[in-house]
């Protein structure tokens, strides 16, 4: 049940949800003779949606998430690594497509860098996680597998975690595998570092950080797409939006 009202708030309290139930909160009050108010209400979702739909507000919000942490380019020969970790996303394995073209685009990226770190030291794990909410529907985990053995990485360096559902059980179920202490590459989204390395250390393990996925910061101020509002940039602010309730979350759960 906490999954599930975790995951229902995480699509509710979104900004185009938020903004929508304002604009309707303000139709009824108009519609009840509160004009004043109603108008208000009306105008501060329009304001609000087009703020956060703004190139130069969605990169605002999402920059300090994606700043945390820095991009790993190399990975030293002198590191003490048991993993290279890449974090679920999401996949449509239905879809008429090669097993990359199933990938939507976090995972997708989440997965390149990850063989690419692991390319440096192929003698590591490439361990790659997430499970599906419906038993129809293979994991994330698998699906990453056949993309990783397709490009190439064998079998027995491959470790699949295909049961967990979030970040928190990610980091317990990469625990139980390598042990507490085991020194992991975290590999996901760099807006979602931030609360994956407070999950992983929760767990008692010792993460290094391979943020990728980066959106804010794409477009160039000289453009003029960057000044003017757009769904692209509506999903920035989403993210970040998306990061803050989880990171919210994250302080009530157990590690």
């Amino acid at each position: 049940m906490y999954d599930f009202i975790k995951a229902l708030i995480g699509h509710l309290f979104m900004p185009l949800p938020i903004m929508v139930a304002v604009f309707v909160c303000g139709a009824i009050l108009i519609r009840w003779g509160k004009i004043g108010l109603g108008n208000f209400l009306s105008l501060l979702a329009m304001i609000g949606l087009l703020l956060l739909s703004w190139g130069p507000v969605a990169d605002r919000l999402l920059a300090p998430l994606e700043e945390q942490f820095a991009p790993l380019d190399a990975l030293s020969v002198d590191s003490e690594i048991h993993g290279v970790v890449v974090l679920g996303g999401g996949w449509s394995p239905w879809l008429n497509a090669s097993d990359v073209g199933r990938l939507n685009d976090s995972s997708a990226i989440r997965l390149m860098e990850g063989m690419r770190i692991w390319q440096q030291h192929p003698d590591l794990l490439l361990i790659v996680s997430g499970t599906s909410r419906r038993e129809s529907i293979a994991p994330i985990a698998e699906g990453y597998a056949r993309v990783a053995k397709g490009f190439g990485v064998p079998t027995d360096q491959l470790l699949l975690l295909d049961r967990p559902s979030d970040t928190r059980q990610e980091a317990q179920a990469v625990r139980e595998a390598l042990g507490e202490g085991a020194r992991v590459v975290i590999v996901t989204s760099a807006s979602h570092m931030p609360r994956s390395m407070h999950h992983f250390r929760l767990a008692g393990l010792n993460p290094l950080a391979a943020p990728t996925h980066y959106l804010a910061g794409h477009d160039s101020r000289a453009t003029l797409g960057y000044w003017i509002p757009a769904s692209r940039h509506l999903r920035k602010s989403e993210r970040a939006l998306y990061e803050w309730l989880g990171w919210v979350a994250a302080q009530w759960e157990a590690p």
